[in-house]
Protein backbone atom coordinates (compact mmCIF):
# COMPACT_ATOMS: atom_id res chain seq x y z
CA UNK A 1 0.00 0.00 0.00
CA UNK A 2 2.75 2.25 0.59
CA UNK A 3 4.75 1.66 -2.36
CA UNK A 4 1.52 2.37 -4.25
CA UNK A 5 1.17 5.66 -2.49
CA UNK A 6 4.46 6.94 -3.15
CA UNK A 7 4.61 5.92 -6.60
CA UNK A 8 1.06 8.01 -6.99
CA UNK A 9 2.49 10.44 -5.41
CA UNK A 10 5.27 10.89 -7.53
CA UNK A 11 3.56 10.26 -10.76
CA UNK A 12 1.51 13.92 -9.67
CA UNK A 13 4.53 15.48 -8.37
CA UNK A 14 5.75 14.93 -11.93
CA UNK A 15 2.87 16.03 -13.95
CA UNK A 16 2.63 18.80 -11.67
CA UNK A 17 6.07 19.99 -12.36
CA UNK A 18 5.60 19.58 -16.57
CA UNK A 19 2.34 21.71 -16.11
CA UNK A 20 4.11 24.52 -14.28
CA UNK A 21 7.32 24.12 -16.88
CA UNK A 22 4.94 24.94 -19.81
CA UNK A 23 7.32 27.80 -21.50
CA UNK A 24 3.99 29.42 -23.56
CA UNK A 25 1.02 30.27 -22.60
CA UNK A 26 -1.96 27.92 -23.11
CA UNK A 27 -4.19 28.55 -26.15
CA UNK A 28 -7.38 29.27 -24.20
CA UNK A 29 -5.86 32.01 -22.72
CA UNK A 30 -6.51 35.99 -23.05
CA UNK A 31 -3.23 36.00 -24.62
CA UNK A 32 -4.41 33.73 -27.00
CA UNK A 33 -7.30 35.28 -27.87
CA UNK A 34 -6.25 38.80 -28.66
CA UNK A 35 -3.49 37.19 -30.55
CA UNK A 36 -6.26 36.07 -32.46
CA UNK A 37 -8.75 38.78 -32.72
CA UNK A 38 -5.32 41.03 -33.95
CA UNK A 39 -5.54 37.98 -36.99
CA UNK A 40 -8.80 38.75 -37.68
CA UNK A 41 -8.24 42.30 -37.57
CA UNK A 42 -5.44 42.29 -39.94
CA UNK A 43 -7.11 39.40 -42.27
CA UNK A 44 -9.99 42.46 -42.83
CA UNK A 45 -7.92 44.84 -43.84
CA UNK A 46 -6.94 42.70 -47.02
CA UNK A 47 -10.45 41.42 -47.65
CA UNK A 48 -11.34 44.26 -49.75
CA UNK A 49 -8.35 46.39 -51.53
CA UNK A 50 -10.65 48.96 -52.32
CA UNK A 51 -11.09 50.37 -48.78
CA UNK A 52 -7.73 48.74 -46.67
CA UNK A 53 -4.57 48.91 -46.46
CA UNK A 54 -2.13 48.93 -49.71
CA UNK A 55 -0.42 46.00 -49.87
CA UNK A 56 2.42 48.12 -50.92
CA UNK A 57 2.79 49.73 -47.10
CA UNK A 58 2.38 46.27 -45.83
CA UNK A 59 5.19 45.15 -47.46
CA UNK A 60 7.22 47.88 -46.21
CA UNK A 61 6.34 47.93 -43.44
CA UNK A 62 9.13 47.45 -40.74
CA UNK A 63 6.53 46.65 -37.26
CA UNK A 64 2.97 46.47 -37.10
CA UNK A 65 1.07 47.05 -33.77
CA UNK A 66 -2.50 46.24 -33.49
CA UNK A 67 -4.95 46.80 -30.76
CA UNK A 68 -8.34 45.68 -30.43
CA UNK A 69 -11.08 47.30 -28.70
CA UNK A 70 -9.40 50.55 -27.70
CA UNK A 71 -11.71 51.90 -25.44
CA UNK A 72 -13.11 55.30 -25.34
CA UNK A 73 -12.99 56.36 -21.16
CA UNK A 74 -15.34 59.24 -19.91
CA UNK A 75 -17.24 61.54 -21.89
CA UNK A 76 -14.56 63.56 -23.47
CA UNK A 77 -13.42 62.26 -27.07
CA UNK A 78 -10.14 59.65 -26.09
CA UNK A 79 -8.76 56.65 -26.47
CA UNK A 80 -8.17 55.73 -22.81
CA UNK A 81 -6.94 51.81 -23.07
CA UNK A 82 -6.09 49.14 -25.20
CA UNK A 83 -4.31 45.87 -25.29
CA UNK A 84 -2.56 44.11 -28.44
CA UNK A 85 0.34 43.14 -30.27
CA UNK A 86 3.52 44.10 -32.04
CA UNK A 87 5.59 42.35 -34.51
CA UNK A 88 9.43 43.89 -35.95
CA UNK A 89 10.91 42.51 -39.42
CA UNK A 90 14.32 41.19 -38.69
CA UNK A 91 16.81 43.78 -40.61
CA UNK A 92 18.45 40.79 -42.72
CA UNK A 93 16.39 37.80 -42.83
CA UNK A 94 12.96 39.81 -43.20
CA UNK A 95 11.63 37.16 -40.69
CA UNK A 96 8.70 38.48 -38.00
CA UNK A 97 9.67 38.33 -34.74
CA UNK A 98 7.10 36.62 -32.08
CA UNK A 99 3.99 38.86 -30.96
CA UNK A 100 5.18 41.41 -27.81
CA UNK A 101 2.16 42.62 -25.73
CA UNK A 102 1.66 46.21 -25.18
CA UNK A 103 -0.91 48.73 -23.35
CA UNK A 104 -1.80 51.51 -25.09
CA UNK A 105 -3.43 54.25 -22.76
CA UNK A 106 -4.15 58.01 -22.78
CA UNK A 107 -4.11 60.74 -25.63
CA UNK A 108 -6.59 61.66 -28.38
CA UNK A 109 -8.11 59.06 -31.75
CA UNK A 110 -10.34 60.29 -34.41
CA UNK A 111 -13.44 58.76 -32.61
CA UNK A 112 -16.78 58.98 -35.10
CA UNK A 113 -19.90 59.80 -33.29
CA UNK A 114 -21.71 56.81 -31.65
CA UNK A 115 -18.45 54.99 -31.36
CA UNK A 116 -17.23 53.46 -28.24
CA UNK A 117 -14.35 51.51 -29.33
CA UNK A 118 -12.43 51.02 -32.34
CA UNK A 119 -9.60 48.42 -33.89
CA UNK A 120 -6.23 50.59 -34.08
CA UNK A 121 -3.52 49.32 -36.71
CA UNK A 122 0.07 51.35 -36.51
CA UNK A 123 2.47 50.39 -39.60
CA UNK A 124 5.86 51.82 -38.52
CA UNK A 125 7.54 52.45 -41.76
CA UNK A 126 11.73 53.10 -40.65
CA UNK A 127 14.06 51.38 -38.21
CA UNK A 128 14.12 54.62 -36.30
CA UNK A 129 10.80 54.75 -36.04
CA UNK A 130 10.98 51.11 -34.06
CA UNK A 131 14.06 52.17 -31.95
CA UNK A 132 11.51 54.55 -30.41
CA UNK A 133 8.63 52.82 -30.39
CA UNK A 134 10.11 50.51 -28.37
CA UNK A 135 11.01 52.87 -25.56
CA UNK A 136 8.74 52.05 -22.46
CA UNK A 137 5.85 54.11 -22.29
CA UNK A 138 6.29 55.61 -25.39
CA UNK A 139 4.30 58.96 -26.43
CA UNK A 140 2.75 58.33 -29.99
CA UNK A 141 3.44 61.81 -31.50
CA UNK A 142 6.36 64.38 -31.05
CA UNK A 143 9.66 63.31 -31.90
CA UNK A 144 7.66 60.53 -34.24
CA UNK A 145 5.78 61.54 -37.07
CA UNK A 146 2.29 60.01 -37.27
CA UNK A 147 0.20 60.21 -40.34
CA UNK A 148 -3.28 59.18 -41.24
CA UNK A 149 -2.88 56.16 -43.39
CA UNK A 150 -4.17 55.93 -46.87
CA UNK A 151 -6.60 53.09 -47.78
CA UNK A 152 -7.22 51.54 -51.01
CA UNK A 153 -5.42 51.14 -53.96
CA UNK A 154 -4.08 54.76 -54.72
CA UNK A 155 0.16 54.26 -55.15
CA UNK A 156 0.16 57.91 -55.15
CA UNK A 157 -1.11 58.43 -52.25
CA UNK A 158 0.81 55.41 -50.27
CA UNK A 159 4.11 56.79 -51.49
CA UNK A 160 2.95 60.11 -50.32
CA UNK A 161 2.40 58.80 -46.96
CA UNK A 162 5.48 56.55 -46.46
CA UNK A 163 7.57 59.51 -47.51
CA UNK A 164 6.08 61.85 -45.02
CA UNK A 165 5.72 60.00 -41.92
CA UNK A 166 7.44 57.10 -39.63
CA UNK A 167 4.07 55.91 -38.50
CA UNK A 168 0.60 55.22 -40.55
CA UNK A 169 -2.60 54.97 -38.46
CA UNK A 170 -5.58 53.18 -39.20
CA UNK A 171 -8.63 52.70 -37.25
CA UNK A 172 -11.95 50.41 -37.80
CA UNK A 173 -15.14 51.26 -36.24
CA UNK A 174 -18.44 49.46 -36.76
CA UNK A 175 -16.88 47.21 -39.79
CA UNK A 176 -15.68 50.38 -41.84
CA UNK A 177 -11.79 51.19 -42.02
CA UNK A 178 -10.25 54.89 -42.05
CA UNK A 179 -7.02 56.62 -42.08
CA UNK A 180 -6.72 57.85 -37.98
CA UNK A 181 -5.29 60.50 -35.96
CA UNK A 182 -3.50 59.51 -33.11
CA UNK A 183 -1.55 61.45 -30.48
CA UNK A 184 -0.67 61.73 -27.25
CA UNK A 185 -0.98 57.66 -26.41
CA UNK A 186 1.40 55.95 -24.72
CA UNK A 187 2.47 53.19 -25.79
CA UNK A 188 4.50 50.73 -22.77
CA UNK A 189 5.47 47.16 -22.11
CA UNK A 190 2.71 44.67 -20.67
CA UNK A 191 4.39 42.81 -18.28
CA UNK A 192 2.11 40.67 -17.28
CA UNK A 193 1.20 39.49 -20.40
CA UNK A 194 4.93 38.47 -21.86
CA UNK A 195 5.28 36.38 -19.21
CA UNK A 196 2.39 34.41 -19.48
CA UNK A 197 2.70 34.11 -22.81
CA UNK A 198 6.60 33.53 -22.64
CA UNK A 199 7.13 32.03 -19.01
CA UNK A 200 9.86 34.37 -18.31
CA UNK A 201 9.77 38.38 -18.04
CA UNK A 202 10.40 39.83 -20.81
CA UNK A 203 10.07 43.62 -22.48
CA UNK A 204 9.17 44.95 -25.37
CA UNK A 205 12.49 45.23 -26.97
CA UNK A 206 13.72 41.67 -26.07
CA UNK A 207 10.69 40.11 -27.91
CA UNK A 208 10.71 42.39 -30.72
CA UNK A 209 14.41 42.60 -31.94
CA UNK A 210 15.06 38.66 -31.08
CA UNK A 211 15.25 36.19 -34.02
CA UNK A 212 11.92 34.50 -34.27
CA UNK A 213 11.41 31.24 -31.65
CA UNK A 214 11.15 28.31 -32.75
CA UNK A 215 9.46 27.11 -29.39
CA UNK A 216 6.29 29.75 -30.95
CA UNK A 217 2.41 27.97 -29.67
CA UNK A 218 0.58 27.53 -32.29
CA UNK A 219 -1.23 31.20 -31.80
CA UNK A 220 1.80 32.67 -31.84
CA UNK A 221 2.76 31.09 -34.87
CA UNK A 222 -0.17 31.71 -36.60
CA UNK A 223 0.05 35.82 -36.08
CA UNK A 224 3.67 35.33 -37.44
CA UNK A 225 2.50 32.94 -40.26
CA UNK A 226 -0.45 35.96 -41.15
CA UNK A 227 2.12 38.66 -41.02
CA UNK A 228 4.23 36.60 -43.39
CA UNK A 229 1.54 36.23 -46.14
CA UNK A 230 0.04 39.60 -46.24
CA UNK A 231 3.49 41.81 -45.79
CA UNK A 232 5.25 39.28 -48.21
CA UNK A 233 7.95 41.85 -49.92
Amino acid sequence: MYTFKRSALMALFALVGLLAARPLAQESGDEAKKIQDSINILNALTSAPDDGIPRDLLSKAEAIVVIPSLVKGGFVVGAKHGVGVISARDRESGLWSGPAFVKMTGGSIGWQIGVESVDLVLLVMNRDGIDKLLDDKFTVGGSLSVAAGPVGRSGDAATDAKAGAQILAYSRAKGLFAGATLEGAALHNDDDANRRFYGSKLGMREIVLAAPRKDMSASGTAWNDTLRRLAAR
